[in-house]
């Protein structure tokens, strides 16, 4: 396993679906250690998006943050970014392998289903994200995932468990306990 992956603890921050302001963005990543960020912008235009995610690239190399884009292996791989985030619709585990090489990390989300998990790491992904923990207002309709479900997943995975969904300063440590390595905030940072 790649050094980088130890890096996958403490807070994941999510961009939020909005322009990019970059004095904000490095003030949370400075103020909050945060050790990884993940690009995710829906329906934008791809130079605008190759111009966002060039900037948070930068960024993140200066903060020694890990960059993630989400879903967009071809974006990852222009601006160099540390690794891509799949959800079920997106690329295969495979495909992104073949794409970002070995040293790249792969991050998959499992909703609330542990044998998903456990089929994603023998894939080779290196690690996978279980939500929503709690209510969201950016996902409002997303699956719960209970924190029993990331205690069980802890029990049979050896890589690391990012925790999603409404997760904010007040119940990360509930997270945390669960079994949780990284917890991923959104709303929390950026509102």
């Amino acid at each position: 396993m790649s050094n980088s992956v130890e890096k996958i603890r403490g807070i994941y921050a999510i961009t939020p679906d909005i322009s990019l302001n970059l004095d904000q963005i490095e003030k949370i990543i400075t103020q909050h250690h945060i050790s990884i960020l993940q690009y995710r912008r829906k329906s934008i235009d791809a130079n605008l998006k190759l111009r966002e995610a060039t900037k948070l690239r930068q960024l993140c190399l200066q903060h020694h943050t890990l960059f993630i884009i989400n879903d967009d292996i071809n974006l990852a791989q222009k601006v160099d970014a540390d690794g891509v985030h799949l959800g079920k619709n997106d690329s295969t585990i495979q495909y992104a392998r073949q794409q970002l090489g070995e040293r790249a990390i792969i991050g998959v989300s499992c909703y609330n289903h542990i044998d998903l998990s456990i089929k994603a790491q023998h894939q080779g992904v290196n690690y996978v994200a279980f939500g929503a923990l709690f209510p969201s207002s950016t996902k409002p309709d997303a699956p719960k995932c209970s924190l029993d479900t990331i205690t069980k997943a802890k029990a049979v995975l050896n890589i690391p468990i990012v925790g999603i969904g409404g997760i904010d300063f007040n119940n990360q440590q509930q997270a945390l306990d669960a079994g949780c390595d990284a917890v991923a905030m959104i709303n929390t940072l950026f509102k």
